[in-house]
């Protein structure tokens, strides 16, 4: 079926298990809708409907487990990682240096140039602009898991 690693193709069937609301085996247009909802994405009708019709191959008008297998599998390599939401949290964690729950744009700066890429200031507001959905100056985890969604959205060439 696929070339994903069992963990993964775990990930994936608890995935999709948990938004087939109906349980028929299959995921309809708003059951995509809502999974894609679930990751903080907000797609448009046209977006979502171009998503689906491509994981849709066989063009039954619903997307199959083995389908969003397939469909995944395409876009990620043996090296890639689905993460769930304790490595997210993880990863925020190394962000959020003084553990307050929010990512402040100093903590950003030092994690990142301690990562090894320094960005200038023009940078460093321009991503906490785009991550800030509610205006605080700080990053939430909630906002943090939006822009994570998002990056991996793009990556599957989704944009939003």
């Amino acid at each position: 079926m696929s070339r994903l690693p069992e963990d993964q193709l775990k990930q994936l069937r608890d995935i999709f298990t948990r938004f087939d609301l109906d349980k028929d085996g299959s995921l309809t247009h708003l059951e995509v809708a809502a999974l894609l909802r679930s990751l903080g994405l907000k797609p448009s009708g046209e977006q979502i409907h171009k998503l689906f019709n491509n994981m849709d191959s066989d063009g039954s008008g619903t997307v199959e487990f083995e389908e969003l297998v397939n469909c995944m599998s395409s876009q990620m390599t043996s090296e890639d990682i689905l993460i769930n939401q304790s490595q997210l949290l993880e990863i925020f964690k190394t962000f959020d240096r003084d553990g307050s729950g929010f990512i402040t744009p100093s903590e950003l700066a030092k994690s990142m140039t301690k990562m090894g890429q320094p960005l200038s200031y023009r940078e460093l507001t321009e991503m906490v602009r785009a991550a800030d959905t509610d205006g605080d100056g700080a990053i939430s985890f909630k906002e943090f898991q939006g822009i994570m969604a998002r990056s991996a959205a793009d990556s599957l060439g989704f944009s939003l």
